[in-house]
């Protein structure tokens, strides 16, 4: 694995189990320093914001859309960063329809499965959880993946 795989792997791990205050809110002290980081002064999803705030703390020389939405950031990372095949420290995307879409960071790939560590979400399966948390998800249930590193 790669040294900037394992920066980003290492910040986003040190976040599980961060959750929001109240629960249920979309805010709290680490919830705001994530919303912050995309320019997000007020309660809001913050999975993308998430994605984006341990990308920044990694130090990667990539650019990364600077949002808070995730079909957003989806649109607007060249098609250069978009891979096939998902590793380590890349990032899923989910999207729900109607708008509402849920990302977060692939730890590792066992066949069809993707362990994920991400924001927003909880250990029951929501998609707006309280919490950063690590997840199984499908791998067909993403639409793509972007690889900053």
């Amino acid at each position: 694995m790669k040294e900037t795989q394992k920066a980003i792997l290492n910040v986003a791990s040190k976040e599980v189990g961060k959750q929001e205050i109240p629960k249920g809110s979309n805010w709290g002290v680490h919830v705001q320093g994530y919303l912050k980081s995309v320019g997000i002064t007020v309660p809001a999803a913050w999975c993308a914001a998430f994605v984006y705030w341990v990308l920044k703390q990694a130090e990667l020389e990539k650019p990364v859309p600077r949002t808070g939405g995730v079909l957003r950031m989806w649109r607007e990372t060249p098609a250069i960063h978009r891979v096939v095949d998902p590793q380590p420290g890349d990032v899923f995307i989910i999207d729900y329809g109607k708008g509402l879409g849920h990302t977060g960071f692939i730890e590792r790939v066992e066949g069809t499965k993707l362990f994920t560590i991400e924001g927003n979400t909880n250990d029951e399966g929501s998609r707006e959880g309280y919490e950063v948390a690590r997840r199984v998800r499908e791998r067909s249930k993403c639409v793509g993946f972007l690889r900053f590193w």
